[in-house]
């Protein structure tokens, strides 16, 4: 008779284990704020910071030196404005912030670009009056991917959620002679309530409105499933769930369905949840994080953008 005990013993466990996590699957996410000159506590976030320009290489450094591979920055600039021009300012922060790691680190350098960090409204797109313009906004998004790539980023990661972004961006890219600049679309990015600590983190909170109009319905299955298929149409290169845990049947049927390289975003509300839990010592924040990112692996991600990539890298010493 078969008893599935033997195969949980220690030792045995883990031969057989069916997914792996590794290291090289992590990607850390920075904010690097150009306002600051040392590192900024994020309050809803325990245990991450905001970077300033002069602590980022050192950041970048440590994180070369546990063996994190990869790194997804996020920009806070010191004047947001209605049009979200310092996105797309070959001297912004993130032009800068990539020129910086690359001159000391050969991290892979991953850059967010959405336009909500840097616009005074906070919306990922143009506003007229109190509508997003879709269709406008995407010349924008095509100059702000040239001007990553101009600075050294290896990958470039539009997240705002605007019909077409991937084409508009591919045809900047290629325009410019950026051909080989890989895009990773955050294709199914739903309009998560788990986004709040994100909001502090990139100070990007929105002056009206909500987001509902360009990021998905939680409710929706297919429509993620046809916004990967568009992107991958468009020329994405890797496509994007967002967020991880509460969408694995997506990222799932994402992965089986379009065999891409596919990335899951475990977002800063699944970071905080576990964090603030832990600290009331309700649950251990090692063996939570650690189970957490197990299941997005086992749900097909191939990368995992984690605030625990860092504390993952120090496990593997």
């Amino acid at each position: 008779m078969r008893r599935m005990r033997r195969l949980r013993a220690p030792g045995i466990r883990e031969m057989v284990a069916q997914t792996q996590l590794s290291l090289s699957d992590l990607v850390q996410p920075i904010f690097v704020d150009e306002r600051i000159s040392v590192p900024r506590v994020i309050e809803a976030m325990p245990g991450q910071f905001r970077q300033s320009l002069e602590s980022l290489p050192a950041e970048a450094q440590a994180l070369e030196d546990l063996g994190v591979p990869a790194v997804l920055l996020f920009g806070l600039p010191a004047i947001k404005d209605e049009t979200g021009s310092g996105a797309y300012d070959p001297h912004g922060i993130i032009q800068k912030a990539v020129a910086a790691i690359k001159e000391t680190t050969s991290l892979i350098v991953i850059t967010d670009l959405c336009l909500c960090e840097y616009t005074s409204h906070g919306h990922c797109g143009l506003v007229r009056g109190e509508k997003i313009l879709n269709d406008e906004t995407l010349p924008l998004l095509g100059e702000v991917a040239v001007s990553h790539a101009l600075a050294g980023a290896d990958i470039v990661a539009p997240s705002g959620m605007m019909d077409h972004m991937v084409q508009a961006i591919r045809t900047s890219l290629d325009l410019d002679g950026y051909t080989d600049t890989p895009i990773l679309s955050y294709s199914a990015k739903y309009a998560s309530t788990f986004y709040g600590p994100f909001r502090e983190a990139a100070k990007s909170g929105f002056a009206f409105g909500d987001r509902l109009g360009y990021q998905m319905n939680p409710a929706n299955f297919s429509e993620a499933l046809w916004e990967v298929q568009q992107d991958i149409e468009e020329g994405a290169d890797m496509v994007m769930v967002k967020p991880a845990m509460p969408y694995l049947d997506v990222l799932r049927a994402v992965k089986d369905m379009f065999a891409l390289p596919t990335a899951a975003y475990q977002v800063s509300g699944e970071y905080s949840m576990i964090t603030a839990a832990a600290e009331r010592g309700w649950l251990d924040e090692r063996a939570a994080f650690l189970e957490a990112l197990t299941c997005i692996k086992r749900a097909g991600a191939d990368m995992i953008i984690t605030y625990w990539a860092k504390e993952y890298a120090k496990l593997c010493l």
